[in-house]
C-alpha cells in the first residue's frame, strides 16, 4: 500500500526555498564581546561575502558611528551598502535597519527610511506605531515602501504585535503588497533565551498568507531555526542575536551559525533561496 501524497499545503511549504539571512552585529555588540563582531564597512563587507559563501542571501545591516554606537545615518548606511556591494554584488540583499536601539524616536527612524530608499528594510512596528506618527502617518509610510518596492520585514515581538499587525491589515491602515513578517523569539525570557515552543503562539495567531521567518536569543538560535523550517517558515541567524553554536560553545564567527541553519535544511530536504529568488517573490528593486 503506497503512502498517501501531501496535501499541496505542505507540499508547497517543503518546495520553498529558505531564506537565511545573517544578522552579523545588531545594535549593541561590539568586538570586546567577541572579536568576529563586524562594525566597520569593511568587516560587514568581509562578513557578508564569507556568509554568501556559507548559504545566506540576505544580509541584516547595522551601521555604527565613529565611537562604535548605533547609528541610522543615511551617508553612512550608504558607504556601508557601496562597500558590501563591491564584495558580494548582487548575490546579496542588503536590508538596513530602522531600529530605534533607545536613540532614535519614530519620525526620524522614517525620515532615514524615506531618504534611503533601501531595497530592503526591517520595521519593527511598535516602533513606529506611536501617537505621533497615528494611522493616518503609518499608512503614507507603508502606501509609500509599497509604492517604491521595497522589501519590508516587518518585526513583531509578540502576538500583541502580530494582532496589531493583523488589525491595520484588515482597516487598509497598511495596503496589500507582499509584507515579510519576523517573529522574535526570546527578546523578553529570562537572560533572553529561547525555545522552538515560543514559536507555536506565533503560529496559532497567524492567520494570513504572509511568509515569516523567525530569529532567536542563546544559544536554542539553531533548534528555533529547524523548528521554523518544518513549519515552512525562514531564518535569521547571526551574532545580533546569540553568539553561540548548538553544543553551546562560542562561534568562532557568523559564517558558522549560517552553517548551522542551511545543515538544518538540508536535514528537512529545502532548497536555500538565492537572493535573485528574494527579489523575485517580493519585488524588491
Amino acid at each position: 500500500m503506497s503512502a498517501s501524497p501531501a496535501s499541496p499545503t505542505i507540499a508547497s511549504q517543503w518546495a520553498d526555498p529558505l531564506i537565511v539571512t545573517v544578522a552579523p552585529n545588531g545594535a549593541y555588540k561590539q568586538p570586546t564581546d567577541h572579536p568576529a563582531v563586524p562594525i566597520t564597512p569593511a568587516t560587514l563587507a568581509t562578513t557578508a561575502k564569507a556568509c554568501l559563501d556559507a548559504g545566506a542571501a540576505m544580509l541584516h545591516m547595522h551601521i555604527r558611528e565613529a565611537q562604535g554606537r548605533h547609528s541610522l545615518d543615511v551617508e553612512g548606511y550608504r558607504e556601508a551598502q557601496r562597500v558590501v556591494r563591491q564584495a558580494v554584488g548582487d548575490a546579496m540583499v542588503i536590508q538596513i535597519t530602522s531600529e530605534a536601539a533607545g536613540v532614535y524616536q519614530a519620525p526620524a527612524q522614517i525620515a532615514m527610511v524615506e531618504a534611503l530608499q533601501p531595497e530592503a528594510v526591517s520595521i519593527g512596528l511598535r516602533e513606529v506605531d506611536k501617537p505621533e506618527i497615528g494611522e493616518a502617518g503609518l499608512q503614507r509610510f507603508f502606501t509609500g515602501l509599497a509604492q517604491r518596492h521595497t522589501m519590508v520585514q516587518v518585526i513583531l515581538y509578540d502576538v500583541a504585535d502580530l494582532r496589531r499587525w493583523q488589525a491595520l491589515r484588515a482597516s487598509g491602515v497598511v495596503p496589500d503588497a507582499p509584507w515579510f513578517l519576523l517573529f522574535v523569539l526570546g527578546r523578553y525570557s529570562a537572560g533572553q533565551t529561547s525555545s522552538p515552543r515560543d514559536l507555536l503562539p506565533f503560529l496559532n495567531a497567524h492567520d494570513g498568507n504572509e511568509p515569516w521567518a523567525v530569529c532567536a536569543f542563546g544559544a536554542a538560535e539553531n533548534a528555533c531555526v529547524a523548528a521554523a523550517a518544518v513549519f515552512g517558515g525562514h531564518a535569521r541567524v547571526g551574532f545580533e542575536n546569540n553568539l553561540l553554536c548548538k553544543d553551546g560553545s562560542v562561534a568562532p564567527d557568523n559564517t558558522a551559525l549560517v552553517r548551522q541553519a542551511v545543515e538544518a535544511a538540508a536535514a528537512l530536504g529545502r532548497p536555500l533561496a538565492t537572493a535573485a529568488d528574494i527579489r523575485q517573490r517580493f519585488g524588491a528593486g
